[in-house]
């Protein structure tokens, strides 16, 4: 029977989420790929029991996360159900809805109906009776916002969700979105978008800003731009890479320029001199922003989380070391 280790709160760092009175840990865990059916399950329960025992509480889902879509809410409630259950009061679960779930013109995007419905499949899937933070995935600009959020602010009203957020979203419609949940009687606590060294969008269209303007949390994803910012690319393509699986559209070999490689090869340099892997350090840069209250790590094994968890260890940066990672970003 598992039973949590003792020590898992002794080096985990946790971070208050926006002006809310909820703290989530530096680094939490995303389901997004690796936690579905086309992984092997003892494998699964084995990163995400590690890395409760390592002092991740925050473990992110999405209705149609794993293959099939749901299988990864699926195999982490089938762990809440069993090795986790006694610890569901230390536990930050989230989930989304946004994304095409099922056929017909009701499962995806942002009505009423689609956000309702999803709530209660995601809670089935995973055997809970709330979530705590539930978001929609992506902006939907057919659906009036309005309507989407009253769907969010009547989710947290009925008790399936204690916190709700957005994810994917711009500036100026996250800032709307903030207003109308307020009307709604209902605080924004948190928004998800992409953000890396690589793309740094948030900051240079304003997100951030908004964000931090309003109270709300900012916990990004696709902190390692898929794998980009790792010292896997710099010298070559490995056959089991992301970049060399057809499979994966969002990335492929015209992503790797010498352009890239040079700046990831200037990246790496800063990081040995901080003792540090270029993925460890990016992970502790990316901490280091301005309104980040959490971010997620998604990995593949046991290993790559045990390496991601090197770097809450070393987070802080010299105003030197900074303003050189700015230089290598801003260059051609």
């Amino acid at each position: 029977m598992y039973k949590a280790a003792e020590n898992r709160y002794e080096t985990m760092i946790y971070n208050r989420v926006g002006k809310s009175g909820l703290k989530l840990p530096q680094l939490s865990l995303g389901l997004w790929q690796n936690f579905g059916d086309e992984k092997d399950f003892g494998e699964i329960k084995e990163i995400v029991l590690k890395a409760f025992d390592s002092g991740i509480t925050h473990f992110d889902l999405a209705n149609n996360y794993g293959r099939p879509a749901g299988s990864a809410e699926r195999n982490l409630g089938k762990i809440l159900q069993n090795e986790l259950a006694p610890y569901r009061d230390e536990l930050i679960i989230s989930t989304k809805a946004g994304y095409g779930m099922w056929e017909g013109p009701y499962g995806d995007l942002g009505s009423r109906k689609y956000l309702m419905a999803s709530i209660d499949q995601s809670l089935e899937r995973l055997g809970l009776d709330y979530v705590d933070i539930f978001y929609h995935h992506r902006p939907d600009y057919d659906t009036p916002l309005e309507e989407t959020m009253q769907a969010l602010a009547d989710i947290v009203k009925q008790g399936k969700a204690l916190y709700v957020g957005i994810s994917n979203y711009p500036a100026e419609r996250a800032r709307r979105a903030v207003e109308l949940l307020r009307e709604y009687g209902v605080k924004m606590l948190i928004t998800q978008p992409h953000f890396s060294m690589l793309d740094r969008w948030i900051q240079k269209e304003g997100l951030v800003d908004a964000m931090v303007d309003e109270g709300v949390g900012i916990i990004p994803f696709s902190i390692l731009a898929q794998g980009l910012l790792t010292n896997k690319y710099i010298d070559s393509i490995p056959k089991d890479s992301r970049v060399a699986n057809p499979d994966v559209w969002f990335l492929n070999e015209k992503n790797i320029t010498d352009a890239l490689r040079n700046k990831l090869r200037k990246l790496n340099t800063i990081a040995e001199k901080r003792n540090q892997s270029l993925a460890e350090m990016t992970i502790a840069w990316t901490c280091a922003q301005k309104g980040i209250s959490s971010v997620l790590i998604g990995v593949s094994k046991l290993s790559q989380l045990e390496s991601n968890l090197k770097a809450i260890k070393q987070l802080s940066f010299t105003s030197e070391e900074l303003e050189i990672i700015n230089d290598v970003l801003e260059s051609e």
